[in-house]
């Protein structure tokens, strides 16, 4: 365990983080399953709308670094492809 003061006050930055992180990475991986639902019951409507919202969350998570910028432009446009075929 930490000792000294500002490596206690890491260890708790790093803990409000690793909460945040894993939280956005989930609703990124929710809002994904449903528009991926959404296209297997060929509900377009309802796949556009979580689609929108997926490609949010990821821009989101991508521009505060939660994943890499790369992997969520690849996310998208392969979310994307689907949603427009």
């Amino acid at each position: 365990m930490a000792t000294h003061q500002s490596a206690e006050k890491r260890y708790r930055q790093s803990l409000r983080r690793r909460e945040q992180n894993r939280s956005a990475k989930a609703a990124i991986r929710t809002s994904l399953k449903a528009a991926l639902a959404a296209l297997a019951a060929n509900n377009t409507a309802e796949a556009k709308t979580h689609a929108r919202r997926a490609e949010q969350l990821l821009a989101k998570a991508a521009s505060k670094g939660v994943i890499h910028k790369k992997a969520a432009q690849r996310t998208i446009s392969r979310l994307a492809s689907r949603v427009n075929k």
